[in-house]
């Protein structure tokens, strides 16, 4: 199951990020303007597009946040990686994404005060 939603959520995500798909849906939303008049901009014309774009919208949401996700668990691994082989980095960085905001906030204080020096 998780394997067929990882590649349906990045299939999903490749498709959505690609400009044809924004124009496409400038367009929708233009035929929908146009398209008020004809239905005297009624509640059921404004009630189309309201429950179209949430739908689209909540689900993309969760689409979006799993390939996210994944993502940053990759980079994560990738730069744990490279601490971990890297002769003068200090292994005490590895899995800082992990900790508390202000653990993490002291740690970029320290790296920033070591960059000045």
């Amino acid at each position: 199951m998780e394997t067929v939603f990882t590649k349906f959520a990045n299939t999903i995500a490749h498709w959505v990020g690609k400009p044809v798909v924004f124009v496409s849906a400038v367009f929708v939303i233009v035929v929908w303007a146009i398209s008020g008049s004809m239905f005297s901009f009624s509640e059921t014309w404004q009630l189309v597009v309201n429950t179209g774009t949430t739908i689209i919208t909540f689900l993309m949401v969760f689409i979006l946040q799993n390939t996210q996700n994944r993502d940053n668990e990759a980079i994560q691994a990738k730069l744990d990686e490279l601490i971990l082989t890297s002769t003068n980095a200090e292994n005490r960085f590895i899995g800082l994404e992990k900790k508390a905001q202000g653990e993490i906030g002291e740690a970029v204080t320290e790296l920033e005060r070591a960059a000045r020096c």
